[in-house]
C-alpha cells in the first residue's frame, strides 16, 4: 500500500481501479515508462478531493504472481502513480486469479473479494454507504457490491465489454472525467 495523506475519519471515498480508469489499459504494465495516465486523471482526483471524497486506488496486479516483474517494481510504479495523481492511497493484489495456479489458494484481496476495500475502510474510517467503487470490469462492480459501495462502470478500458454482463452497476459513465463531472461535482456528498 502506498499513502500520500494523513487519514481522515468518517469521510466517503471513491475507490478507483487503475488500468482502464486512471490509466490506459495496456495489459501487463511492468515498467513505469509503460504506464500511460489519462490526461484528465490528475484533475479528476483534484475534483474528487474538492467534492469531499478520499481518492483510493485498488488494483489487481497479477504480473508479480506470474513472475513477469518483481514486487518492488510494482511498488515503484504505484508510488509514481500516487505522487503524479495525488491519490490518498493505493492498494494492490499481486496474486494470481483463482485457478491460474493450482498451488495457490484464493486470497482475500483480489477483486472481486473485498480485502483491499476493507483494509482502506479500517485505515481511514471510511463511510461505505457514501462511497463509490469505480471500475471498468465486472470484478470491480462485484467488489463494490460485496463491500456495500455504490458502483460505477466506466466504458473506458474494458467497460464496454462488461456492460452486457449480468453484473449491474448502479451507474455507467463514458470515463472518469464524465463520472466526476456528472456525479460528484454536480452532486456533492450525500
Amino acid at each position: 500500500m502506498c499513502e500520500s495523506r494523513v487519514p481522515v475519519r468518517g469521510k466517503p471515498a471513491v475507490f478507483l481501479d487503475r488500468d482502464g480508469v486512471l490509466c490506459v489499459e495496456k495489459g501487463y504494465v511492468t515498467r513505469i515508462r509503460e504506464l500511460e495516465i489519462f490526461p484528465y486523471a490528475r484533475k479528476c482526483i483534484q475534483n474528487i478531493h474538492q467534492s469531499g471524497f478520499l481518492a483510493i486506488c485498488i488494483t489487481n496486479q497479477s504480473a508479480v504472481g506470474r513472475g513477469m516483474m518483481p514486487e518492488d517494481t510494482l511498488v515503484a510504479i504505484n508510488d509514481y502513480l500516487v505522487q503524479e495523481l495525488g491519490l490518498d492511497a493505493l492498494y494492490y493484489c499481486p496474486h494470481l486469479p483463482p485457478g491460474a495456479d493450482g498451488n495457490m489458494p484464493e486470497c482475500s484481496c483480489r477483486k472481486p473479494n473485498t480485502g483491499m476495500v476493507d483494509e482502506a475502510v479500517r485505515r481511514f474510517g471510511i463511510d461505505r454507504h457514501a462511497s463509490y467503487m469505480v471500475g471498468d470490469r465486472a470484478t470491480d462492480i462485484q467488489c463494490g457490491q460485496k463491500a456495500g459501495l455504490q458502483t460505477v462502470l466506466l466504458e473506458s478500458g474494458y467497460g464496454i465489454e462488461y456492460s452486457e454482463q449480468l453484473v449491474k452497476p448502479d451507474d455507467t459513465y463514458r470515463d472518469l472525467e464524465e463520472f466526476v463531472r456528472c456525479c460528484l461535482t454536480e452532486n456533492r456528498p450525500r
